[in-house]
């Protein structure tokens, strides 16, 4: 972590030197909207899906169905393919735009772009998502 502060730190003190404290202001935004945009998709990618804990106390290994997949044409254009998520948690080590789809992966109902405003707006968002949470993963609250 040490030298990952190093590093941003330059980064920001070059960024300022060269282009000032407007340069300085884009270059933070875009860091912010970066990181909100990685949160939402990690956060709509694996929304109310867990997996099982097995008797030996290890969790169940990483499937297609541990994750969303979304087959509408204009957010796989978009996105290179990331809305086929579930295929990157059957073979990790597939290159994104060359993601498949899985039938048994639990369906988003819209594609990634309307899912990351709709994630925005926690009770329209809960309305959608939580009766589609497969039954066998949802929690069990007492």
């Amino acid at each position: 972590m040490f030298w990952y502060l190093i590093i941003t730190s330059i980064y920001l003190a070059l960024i300022f030197y060269f282009f000032k404290s407007f340069g300085l202001q884009i270059a933070i935004l875009s860091g912010i909207v970066g990181f909100l945009l990685l949160e939402t998709i990690n956060y709509i990618e694996h929304y109310g899906l867990k997996r099982i804990k097995t008797s030996s106390g290890r969790y169940e290994r990483v499937r297609e169905i541990h994750s969303w997949n979304s087959n509408h044409t204009l957010g796989r254009i978009m996105l290179y393919e990331l809305t086929r998520h579930s295929d990157h948690h059957h073979r990790a080590s597939k290159k994104y735009q060359t993601l498949d789809h899985h039938n048994q992966s639990p369906q988003l109902p819209f594609g990634y772009p309307t899912s990351m405003v709709l994630s925005l707006l926690p009770p329209i968002w809960f309305l959608i998502m939580n009766k589609r949470v497969p039954r066998e993963m949802k929690t069990i609250r007492k």
